[in-house]
């Protein structure tokens, strides 16, 4: 079911965006998904949640790290301290030790020896998304690395990830992450023609009801497309970047995500 009231520890349930103009950021993504975008107040720091059909979806605050603005993928923990103790363990860096957000949860930001960077999640009042997998919300979140053998070997160290891979598009060796027998991520190889500067990273994909559509409604709000617009066996997907240069994929599953 696309509406969720929890999430097992140990799958991605949330992502957030930190960019430079949350208000500026809050017009796109309303424009483009629907969103109703709610701050949350001064306390907060600027912090808004977007919301569909009432359902919290996806969070967005001011950019605290310099360079471009980016989303960042959060895996459900129940207990992130003892998770930053396997981060250390397993050759990752923690940039911000655990802490905790009001009474939501408690968090911790790390980086995977990669160099890709996520945060963990112990939820409190705040599970993560409430809906997922609908038009409008985070549909799977993607690590693309130039070394897909240690980001493996971390992922399943820190959090019990299997790794399955295979030939997902001719020429393509596509990996799921794995929780159980559950798919719950993917990973991709860094090709040679990625520029040498840009980092692994974790990338959030949403679902859309019209892949075409949504990159029309992208670029009249200032967005543009990043690769070609895709067909692959899953359903039809871009690679977008939004007015302020942050990456994010739309995907219009081949079974039609609920509009």
């Amino acid at each position: 079911m696309p509406e969720m009231t929890s999430y097992e520890p140990g799958t991605p349930s949330w992502v957030d965006l930190g960019t430079p103009s949350v208000s500026e950021a809050s017009a796109f993504y309303a424009a483009l998904f629907g969103w109703e975008v709610e701050d949350q107040g001064a306390d907060a720091g600027g912090y808004a949640m977007c919301k569909l059909n009432g359902k919290t979806v996806a969070g967005l605050g001011p950019q605290m790290n310099p360079g471009p603005p980016y989303w960042t993928t959060y895996v459900t923990s129940d207990d992130a301290d003892k998770t930053v103790q396997l981060i250390e363990e397993a050759g990752g860096t923690v940039l911000v030790p655990p802490m905790d957000v009001f009474d939501a949860g408690r968090m911790a930001v790390a980086v995977d020896p990669t160099g890709a960077a996520f945060s963990v999640w112990q939820p409190n009042q705040h599970i993560g998304a409430q809906l997922v997998n609908e038009a409008g919300t985070l549909c799977w979140n993607e690590l693309t690395t130039r070394d897909t053998a240690k980001a493996a070997a971390f992922y399943e160290a820190v959090f019990g990830w299997g790794a399955k891979s295979s030939d997902a598009e001719p020429g393509m060796t596509y990996t799921e992450f794995q929780l159980g027998d559950r798919s719950i991520g993917g990973m991709m190889e860094m090709g040679a023609d990625m520029p040498a500067d840009v980092p692994s990273h974790w990338l959030a994909y949403f679902a859309v009801a019209d892949t075409d559509e949504t990159l029309t409604k992208a670029e009249a709000g200032g967005g543009s497309a990043v690769t070609p617009t895709m067909d692959l066996a899953v359903g039809r997907m871009a690679v977008l970047k939004d007015p302020h240069g942050a990456l994010f994929a739309v995907i219009q599953l081949a079974e039609a995500p609920h509009s």
